[in-house]
């Protein structure tokens, strides 16, 4: 969820305030009776949840819904905050579970316990909501809105709770930014990868196997083994070593490390025969630490670069689990540099140079930059002294200033052992996603004790950085599914030439023609099916592939091909070797 900010207090008043004036219109259509779980606005929009009891409620309720919002929003009524003491509180909520839950648990804190209502005075109120803000004045404030859809959410997001009703909203100043939200949306359920993905028999999720647990198919497991050919020539190129590290460990690894206990994610501990303690990773960085510790290093050692393409495994909640975007189970282009104090202008300098490349093979030249720092309300949080964070927060500030991009300070997003760079771009369509990840750690260092002797003969404590370009490969994929809408690019292709024989008779040279692409390093396959030219054509298109390649009486005689390219075409190009030329270029070049 964003942090609220100058730049965006007014965006979030809009969208908690839609939250609070949806609330307002389903308690006059359904009555006060029904239950109102959290309600906060979200980086989209908002929602809210509800318990409508026997009531069951459909997407083409939302309409009338709207209607009655517009109402409310046409009254202009203020929104008023109202703080009370934990009896008047208990008062208000009586009647309401959830929220009474709510009320007792700020009570047992000693926080302050508010609410917001709509009217003109707290016992005319068209609608009373415990929360601690903000909001708009004025319900006419609100500008365009519109409720977008129903979904099922466990109250506190446990399932062993009641089942509720959710409802999500979006609001804009005006009725032009709804319009183009609504058909940036509509173009982006149009590139779905969960869509995409079943449509090209890309990857599968299997009720057995477990959700979150995403299983890539032939063709999506060839555009992954690209993904990581081509990240591992990248690091291998700039000096980084791979290595191989177990999907296990000891429990004290992690708490040595502080993620059991500090990483709320972490899957639950298993025991061998012998009564001894293991947990699935959540991290590669402890393993790498004491790959580092199994030798020992001097100065001229370092910067001492390991790289691994692996899996991590996360415990994360079934509602917030989403095809490959948020999984159980992820691959991460993890890398971790050991360096000096005097190495990490030069390292983070490096790794921006590599993350520009890569950023401009996929098209994704619009991003920016958040640096994450810890709360200095909540220090207990984060392990280190102050003098430790300033340090490390200010270095990456100072190294960012030098990239020439805005950037963000995020507070209170940094993990627990350091601060972090995060980058988030922009695809075709304009939405962002969060990739690459830089953390600055002189935290855990000290944790595992690793060092190196200098050329003053003593023991001096390293610094590291925990760097992923992709973040993961899962998530990656997924969004570059959405970013091309399917129609990869030549080099990531999993057919990337299709050739098509116009009859039975002219089958045999199809193969040929397939048998010298494939020679020349191309993924190619023929379609030698019964259909017609025009419907494998056609086929050839709705499976996206990069080039098809028909072969006739005349391109039989003469051992020429005709070639339409997916993006450009038909192309005057005739000769085989001049097709295979154009193609071995284009994959090299990952144009």
């Amino acid at each position: 969820m964003a942090k609220i900010t100058p730049e965006n207090d007014l965006e979030i008043r809009r969208k908690h305030s839609g939250s609070h004036i949806m609330t307002a219109a389903v308690q006059k259509i359904y009555g006060d009776s029904v239950g109102l779980g959290v309600g906060p606005w979200t980086d989209e929009g908002f929602y809210q949840d509800f318990d409508f009891g026997a009531t069951t409620l459909a997407e083409n309720d939302l309409a009338k819904i709207e209607k009655e919002m517009g109402e409310i929003v046409k009254k202009n009524l203020p929104i008023i905050k109202v703080e009370m003491n934990a009896d008047e509180a208990r008062k208000i909520c009586k009647g309401d579970p959830y929220k009474t839950e709510l009320v007792e648990e700020i009570i047992a804190r000693g926080d302050l316990i508010s609410f917001y209502y709509i009217g003109e005075s707290l016992d005319k109120a068209i609608s009373v909501n415990l929360c601690a803000g903000p909001h708009l004045e004025k319900t006419g404030e609100l500008g365009a809105f519109k409720l977008m859809r129903i979904a099922g959410a466990y109250w506190r997001g446990d399932e062993k709770n009641k089942m509720l009703t959710r409802i999500y909203g979006i609001a804009f100043p005006t009725q032009e930014e709804l319009d183009a939200y609504l058909k940036q949306r509509e173009e982006a359920e149009k590139r779905d990868h969960k869509k995409i993905g079943k449509e090209m028999g890309l990857f599968t999720v299997s009720d057995l196997v477990g959700k979150g647990l995403p299983m890539y198919l032939p063709k999506g497991n060839i555009i992954r083994t690209e993904l990581e050919n081509f990240i591992r020539h990248e690091k291998e190129a700039l000096g980084y070593s791979f290595v191989t590290i177990p999907h296990i460990a000891k429990k004290e690894l992690y708490i040595r490390s502080g993620h059991l206990g500090k990483y709320d994610a972490m899957m639950p501990i298993m025991k061998d025969e012998n009564g001894e303690e293991f947990v699935l990773k959540a991290m590669n960085c402890p393993h790498h630490f004491e790959l580092y510790n199994a030798q020992p290093h001097s100065y001229k050692d370092l910067p001492f670069r390991i790289a691994e393409n692996t899996v991590v495994y996360r415990n994360e909640k079934s509602g917030e689990l989403s095809g490959l975007l948020r999984v159980k189970g992820l691959c991460q282009d993890d890398t971790h540099h050991v360096i000096r104090l005097d190495q990490i202008e030069s390292e983070i300098k490096m790794i921006h140079g590599l993350m520009q490349k890569v950023y401009s093979i996929f098209g994704f030249d619009d991003y920016k930059v958040e640096i994450s720092i810890r709360d200095p309300k909540n220090k207990e949080k984060y392990f280190g002294s102050d003098e430790v964070w300033q340090n490390a927060e200010n270095i990456l500030i100072e190294q960012v200033k030098t990239w020439g991009v805005p950037f963000s300070i995020e507070e209170g997003e940094a993990a627990f052992y350091g601060p972090k760079i995060d980058i988030r771009v922009k695809d075709c369509i304009g939405r962002e996603w969060q990739l690459t990840t830089i953390q600055l750690d002189f935290n855990q260092p000290e944790n595992f004790d690793m060092d190196y002797t200098g050329e003053d003969g003593k023991k001096h404590r390293v610094v590291v950085l925990h760097v992923a370009i992709f973040g993961s490969f899962e998530r990656f994929f997924g969004i570059l599914i959405e970013h091309y809408a399917g129609a990869f690019p030549l080099w990531l292709s999993p057919t990337q030439v299709k050739v098509l024989s116009v009859s039975e008779k002219h089958a045999e040279y199809a193969k040929e023609v397939v048998g010298e692409l494939k020679a020349a390093g191309i993924r190619a396959e023929t379609d030698d099916s019964n259909e017609s030219l025009g419907k494998k054509i056609r086929a050839g298109k709705m499976e996206k592939v990069p080039y098809l390649l028909v072969v006739g009486d005349k391109e039989v005689e003469a051992k020429t091909v005709s070639v339409e390219s997916r993006d450009a075409g038909k192309l005057d190009i005739n000769k085989l070797d001049d097709f295979i030329v154009r193609a071995s270029e284009e994959i090299k070049n990952k144009k």
